[in-house]
């Protein structure tokens, strides 16, 4: 078999490289695929498909994209899960001996992607990374496009998920390892959208982490960076630092610290709450409008929008820390004009987190540096207000905050106002930044005059009076002399050429200007390039001032955004308490109220502690509002805790560790999974990890099966959850399972709450206002009827209705908890009887206290109905009355 032709074998040899990506091979004017990789591209970015000689019998299949265009298409694969190496030539083709140079100069991944066009500014993008070792799995996570980078330490497969549902990376790596792990990313990455590959092993070789971090961050032992209570994150955090210097192919320097957090430091929301509480998009369309992130987000910058985004994902549960952010937000309500006058200058201001990031990378181009220094602009007069603020926290920013004005006046004085996109093509310095760029723009436009001043200037001189300045290929510019005239040549002149009829000669400033005239412009071009470099790098040493300086904007931004949310929808500045109580008094639900007419939306209270009112059972009608009511609450909570004020008339929130829903009902018929399936598998979730400091948000536990198993794991669940020895945390509990009511006064802690109703005949209004009190019924038809039901339907409803009562559960449930009780008392009396050891007979019967102790004991109730019950009540009473 022929070989492949030089340039496909180096192809071939590159691709080997990097076998787990795309190739993009830089061929002239176009980026080039061949083989298996052509196959793919054309299909999934429907290009066309050709072929190409490479030595070989058959041709080889080949697509391409050109060259500057590249970004479009390298974005769309990216977007779909693939990896796409850049092989850029290293030399220009015209001066190469041979086969062009050519490098891979970039791996572009889902979790390193820096195009504008492909990241969502207001969201991070996150580039997640898990080390598994049996007992311990260390995690990392970077937002490359920022610089942050976080490491931690998680102990079981549910905490993973719940970290991953929080960032929601585009993009996670494993260890090896982790595929024997036994956890199951699939469902959550496909869900999410999520590209995961697995690594070599020598990216988590201990020794190894642990040198490209020192190395990394220039430091002597990893004490410096908080981090040696991480063992297994290190090699995690190790291992992501490693995969970004092999696919970014640079220096990293924008990545500045590495921050360890503990998942305890946050309130936790599992995944299903985080969808059921809709934070950041709605549950079925998946969009922001609908969400609370909808009615908090008024930023004016994309560093705002993230930074808001991460703090409703992770409220506090430091009391300190959360009082320190209401002040915040409390000092811009009341300095109004100040915050309008703050949030007007952060208008003009971009993405300096990733401009940053561009310019250390060494991407960004001359626009990007014009939209830098706009940005620094506003930085003095941002800075100036803030420094009248008292709160702590205005105070770190102040001091966190650099005008970077030495910047601001570099890119000023060395980029135009309005600089091309090509970096290439000269056109971006500033006239007066470099004495040798003017002189060479000058010999662009003014070179021929320079040469007619000098002719002029030197026949004045010398007297020839037919001195000419001329110019050919091999010799240049030059001044000829007639054999006439040759004897007035000053001997300052050099001979360059002697011809039959004249002299050639030049001078020293002629030799000058020909340097300077000859190429100027692709002379010119290359400083230009050179010089906006070297202002690039001069930026890129600042990275410390500048990040610091883009993270107080950013928190500015978001409490400004907080306040005028505030003021707008006249949310309250909420107390917080460690003493487990929730009282919130004419509360509201921020994104309802928001959607309909604020004056129409009804405010309720919510009081919960952790003593006589810690369940609260409710009852009512589907459409009357009680998800609303629930999920307010919890709403609340969470706005609380973030610092934010809230939807109310007035709130005293306590700190709660946990958040739990479980609302509603959805199928998961990608991992084979009914209706009740997920939701027992979401109230397992919730049992099995909630404390008495959580607060628990149920609605419709046991709908999803016959009516006696949901009653019967509703009352058990209730049972759990207000029994202070096993759990005793703060729930609403809603259900249509109005048999739930007897339990108030049965249970410690538990009452009844109901959503008030008004019938007219048939009919019904809901009220939407929550009260004191269990309902008695469902009110299912009149609902059923409101949602357009036929009318013939509805009447032979009403028929069944009546006919079932008979059977009425509800009246079985009572009659089972008044025997229950009954029994429980008569257990007491004879264990008394029975302790003293007294033994009287009756005078008519010879029944012995035993004899009815025994019969008790062998009572199975679990097994009886409702008339057995009470006719085996009837006789033991009757064996009692006749005994005494």
């Amino acid at each position: 078999m022929a070989e492949y032709s030089p340039m496909m074998q180096h192809y071939l040899a590159t691709k080997k490289q990097y076998n787990d990506c795309i190739l993009f091979y830089r061929l002239g004017d176009f980026y080039e695929m061949f083989f298996d990789d052509a196959i793919t591209v054309s299909k999934e970015l429907e290009l066309t498909l050709t072929g190409k000689d490479c030595g070989q019998e058959e041709r080889a299949p080949m697509c391409g994209v050109p060259f500057h265009a590249a970004e479009t298409y390298i974005n769309r694969l990216v977007s779909n899960g693939h990896k796409v190496a850049i092989c850029e030539q290293m030399e220009d083709p015209k001066l190469a001996k041979g086969i062009v140079k050519r490098e891979v100069i970039k791996v572009v991944t889902p979790g390193t992607n820096l195009n504008a066009q492909a990241l969502d500014e207001t969201k991070n993008n996150y580039l997640f990374c898990i080390y598994y070792q049996g007992d311990v799995i260390g995690v990392s996570i970077c937002d490359f496009s920022t610089g942050d980078y976080f490491v931690t330490e998680l102990k079981s497969e549910n905490e993973l998920i719940d970290e991953i549902n929080k960032f929601v990376p585009s993009e996670i790596i494993v260890n090896e390892y982790f595929a024997m792990s036994g956890i199951d990313l699939t469902a959550v990455n496909e869900k999410l959208n999520i590209s995961m590959s697995t690594l070599e092993n020598w990216y988590f070789d201990e020794d190894s982490s642990i040198k490209k971090l020192l190395s990394h961050f220039k430091i002597s032992a990893l004490d410096g960076l908080g981090v040696k209570d991480y063992p297994t994150g290190i090699i995690a955090a190790g291992a992501l630092l490693t995969y970004l210097y092999e696919t970014q192919k640079s220096d990293m320097s924008h990545i500045i610290t590495l921050t360890p957090y503990t998942t305890g430091k946050y309130m936790l929301i599992d995944s299903s709450s985080r969808r059921n509480l809709e934070l950041v998009e709605t549950l079925r369309e998946k969009q922001k409008r609908g969400s609370l992130i909808w009615v908090l987000d008024k930023t004016k910058t994309a560093m705002g929008a993230r930074a808001l985004r991460s703090m409703i994902e992770q409220p506090l549960i430091n009391k300190d820390e959360i009082i320190n952010r209401q002040n915040v937000v409390e000092e811009l309500c009341n300095n109004q004009i100040d915050r309008e006058e703050l949030r007007e200058y952060m208008n003009p201001i971009y993405d300096l987190e990733r401009l940053m990031t561009k310019i250390s990378c060494k991407s960004a181009n001359p626009r990007d540096l014009i939209a830098f220094r706009n940005s620094l602009e506003m930085l003095p007069y941002i800075k100036q207000i803030i420094g009248n603020f008292k709160s702590n926290l205005f105070k770190k920013y102040y001091e966190d905050m650099d005008d970077l004005r030495d910047i601001y006046n570099l890119i000023l004085s060395a980029i135009v106002e309005e600089p091309p996109i090509s970096m290439r093509e000269g056109g971006m310095i500033k006239d007066g930044f470099s004495a040798e760029a003017d002189e060479l723009r000058r010999a662009k436009t003014e070179g021929k005059e320079w040469l007619a001043q000098l002719e002029e200037r030197e026949r004045n001189n010398t007297g020839i009076k037919n001195l000419k300045v001329k110019y050919n290929k091999v010799f240049g510019y030059y001044l000829e002399v007639t054999n006439s005239f040759k004897s007035m040549v000053p001997d300052s002149w050099v001979r360059k050429q002697t011809l039959t009829n004249s002299e050639r000669y030049t001078t020293d400033e002629l030799k000058h200007l020909e340097d300077v005239i000859l190429g100027a412009e692709d002379k010119l071009n290359s400083l230009e390039y050179d010089l906006f470099s070297q202002v690039r790098e001069h930026i890129a040493t600042q990275v410390v001032r500048i990040q610091s300086t883009a993270k107080a904007i950013a928190m500015i931004d978001v409490f400004a955004s907080l306040s005028v949310v505030a003021m707008q929808n006249n949310y309250v500045k909420p107390k917080i308490n460690e003493k487990g109580v929730i009282d919130i008094k004419g509360g509201r639900h921020p994104v309802v109220e928001k959607m309909m007419n604020n004056d129409m939306f009804i405010a309720n209270d919510t009081y919960l502690d952790n003593a006589s009112d810690r369940v609260s059972i409710i009852t009512g009608p589907n459409m009357a509002g009680k998800s609303t009511y629930m999920r307010q609450t919890a709403l609340i909570v969470l706005l609380a805790q973030t610092g934010s004020f809230v939807p109310a008339d007035s709130a005293n929130i306590c700190i709660v560790d946990r958040i739990f829903t479980r609302v509603g009902a959805s199928d998961d018929l990608a991992s084979g999974q009914s209706t009740f399936m997920v939701e027992m598998t979401e109230v397992a979730n919730i049992l099995r990890n909630a404390t008495p400091k959580s607060l628990l948000i149920l609605d419709e536990i046991g709908r999803g099966t016959s009516t006696f198993d949901g009653l019967s794991i509703a009352w058990a669940v209730v049972e759990h959850i207000a029994n202070t020895k096993l759990l005793g945390a703060k729930t609403l509990f809603a259900t249509h399972y109005h048999e739930l009511t007897e339990l108030e006064g049965t249970l410690d802690g538990v009452n009844n709450y109901c959503i008030a109703v008004k019938e007219k005949g048939d009919d019904i209004v809901f009220l939407r206002k929550i009260i004191k009190g269990g309902a008695d019924k469902s009110y299912g038809i009149q609902v059923a009827k409101l949602a357009g039901v036929p009318d013939v339907v509805i009447e032979r409803a009403k028929e069944l209705v009546t006919e079932l009562s008979d059977a009425d559960i509800s009246q079985k449930a009572k009659d089972i908890a008044q025997y229950s009780q009954k029994l429980d008392k008569l257990n007491k009396e004879y264990r008394k009887v029975d302790e003293l050891e007294v033994k009287q007979m009756s005078l008519f019967d010879t029944v012995s206290d035993n004899d009815i102790v025994a019969d008790i004991k062998n009572l199975d109730i679990g097994h009886m109905t409702p008339i057995d019950a009470l006719n085996t009540l009837y006789k033991l009473q009757e064996k009692i009355n006749n005994r005494w």
